[in-house]
């Protein structure tokens, strides 16, 4: 899930629904670059540093 091991399941006492709850609907790091190249390449470069 690109996240480290441990990241969450390493926790001392914390229950296999506490970690899933701690995950919750979290997007991975791949998945955030992946979105944003795609959002990106749909910019239009003439818009590239102007203010919205």
């Amino acid at each position: 899930m690109a996240l480290e091991d441990g990241h969450v399941t390493g926790v001392p006492r914390l229950s296999r629904t506490a970690q899933l709850k701690a995950l919750g609907n979290g997007v991975v790091p791949p998945q955030a670059v992946a979105a944003l190249r795609i959002l990106l390449a749909r910019t239009e470069p003439a818009m590239w540093g102007r203010a919205a």
